[in-house]
């Protein structure tokens, strides 16, 4: 019960740094490329994260077998999924890229089926029809252009991709520690996405590697959002089932719509207290089941 609260924990933080960075990367992807900005999201996190794995005498090895799998997790979730996310979200709007991407947990119920075996339950079922209504509310319908379809795909495709590597995470081994997978994943998904963000990087023009907001944006994004949120993931994808894990993700609309009402100023309505109250309910169902 201690570890099914301590993983609930983890995960509704992840989630809600993940809200804060829709307001910061939509920011940044007016001057950078999805494609720059994901590379450089993460070198900050890898520059952040191996002096903590020497700090904390985390071990480097993971045995050959299950390298394969570490590193469908590195393509699957960090490379393909936060690109699509970054690229769905710069051909839309952030509120449309919430919507979508909250998809994700009734993705990882299907995928917790199919790979782990795991029982999707009534209770499960109705946490998850809650936290999608929840999302409705939150994030309505209002303001959406059709011309943003594209965008709406590639969003689609990080919501299922996302999902696949949640559930991934599970097949890891438990003697491995969650930040050398996430190292190696994060290592993984740089190295594959290398050769096509250099074309991306030497056409950034040079005042913009000048400005103090750019920095700020990566130290957000790479070290706090990436190194801090995937390892915060993982971790307490490891303590809770994956279905269940799942609804956590809805804490990341919520945290976003809230902060661009804080920071950029968009009108919030009652529709999102509402919703509010449906996410943190479907989440309360979750941790205080059997």
């Amino acid at each position: 019960m201690k570890s099914r609260y301590l993983g609930s924990l983890y995960m509704a933080l992840a989630a809600s740094i993940w809200g804060g960075m829709y307001v910061v990367s939509k920011i940044m992807l007016a001057n950078v490329q999805p494609l720059a900005l994901l590379w450089l999201r993460y070198i900050v996190a890898l520059l952040a994260m191996v002096p903590i794995m020497f700090a904390t005498r985390q071990s480097w090895r993971i045995h050959w077998r299950h390298v394969p799998l570490v590193v469908s997790v590195g393509i699957i979730g960090y490379a393909l999924s936060i690109w699509a996310q970054f690229q769905g979200t710069a051909l839309s709007t952030a509120q449309w890229g919430s919507l979508i991407t909250s998809a994700t947990p009734a993705f990882m119920v299907v995928f917790g089926r199919l790979i782990l075996g795991e029982s999707i339950t009534l209770r499960k079922a109705v946490s998850v029809g809650i936290a999608t209504l929840g999302v409705l509310l939150v994030i309505g319908f209002g303001g959406v252009n059709h011309s943003y379809e594209l965008g709406g795909l590639i969003l689609f495709i990080a919501a299922l991709t996302w999902a696949l590597m949640s559930v991934l995470v599970k097949r890891v081994p438990l003697v491995y520690p969650s930040l050398t997978v996430t190292l190696y994943a994060i290592l993984t998904a740089t190295v594959v996405i290398t050769p096509m963000a250099m074309n991306a990087l030497t056409h950034m023009p040079l005042h913009i590697w000048m400005r103090s907001d750019m920095w700020g944006g990566l130290i957000y994004i790479g070290a706090i959002s990436t190194a801090g949120a995937f390892f915060l993931w993982n971790n307490g994808l490891q303590r809770v089932d994956a279905s269940s894990g799942g609804l956590f993700f809805f804490f990341q609309p919520l945290v976003g719509t809230f902060l661009g009402w804080i920071v950029l100023g968009e009108s919030v309505t009652l529709s999102f207290w509402l919703g509010a109250a449906m996410i943190l309910l479907s989440v309360l169902l979750v941790i205080k089941g059997p």
